[in-house]
């Protein structure tokens, strides 16, 4: 089975979860923290699910699934502990054209969560594909501890040297070079950090044509 890797936008979204016990729970902060509009159906939800309903993070109805529950929704997971809920759920999804995963039932999904390591908006996503979620979450923990903790707060200065690149230098090959120079090297936010001289100098050396009157 080969699998597409991509990252997808969820903001405002419409995504269904069915269930709302721990099986869930992580699913719906998944959701969330893509900023989706989450909606949760269950006949029960267990209490930290109760409170972002309470807090207006999420939708919840408490009641069983039924057929029709997944319309217009872009995606949803099937997560409650009853295998046959799990797999109609799946079964509308399919016919609806909605991406199910039915969760710990890899052969019932469209696609898996996989494990993440997050350092700001960077994001490594790690997945077996279903085979062995214990090695995905063992890798993750090993890229944790390697990773450094301010990586984010240096990507977001690397974004915004680069953004003062590509506003003052043409694209050519000496952008690309010089983009992937300064990838390798310490960005800092003080204006005289020896990035942000390099990418001044080389936008001296290579600034953009003007436009002929």
């Amino acid at each position: 089975m080969s699998l597409f890797p991509i990252f997808l936008k969820l903001t405002g979204r419409p995504c269904v979860v069915i269930g709302a016990g721990h099986l869930a729970e992580s699913k719906i902060a998944s959701l969330r923290a893509a900023d989706a509009s989450v909606t949760v159906i269950a006949p029960q939800a267990n209490e930290r699910i109760e409170e972002q309903a309470s807090s207006g993070e999420i939708t919840l109805d408490r009641r069983p699934y039924r057929q029709g529950d997944l319309k217009g929704a872009f995606l949803v997971v099937a997560a409650t502990n009853d295998p046959a809920v799990n797999r109609a759920v799946f079964a509308e999804a399919t016919a609806s054209g909605v991406l199910c995963n039915a969760v710990d039932d890899p052969p019932f999904c469209d696609f898996y969560f996989p494990s993440v390591v997050r350092r700001g908006e960077l994001q490594i996503a790690i997945s077996t594909a279903g085979k062995s979620p214990a090695l995905a979450q063992q890798l993750r923990k090993d890229l944790n501890e390697q990773l450094p903790l301010d990586l984010g707060d240096w990507l977001q200065d690397l974004g915004d040297l680069r953004r003062e690149v590509v506003a003052t230098e043409p694209l050519n090959e000496s952008r690309r070079l010089v983009l992937h120079e300064l990838a390798q090297r310490q960005v800092c936010a003080y204006d005289r950090c020896p990035s942000r001289l390099l990418a001044r100098e080389h936008a001296r050396t290579n600034p953009l044509p003007t436009e002929k009157e």
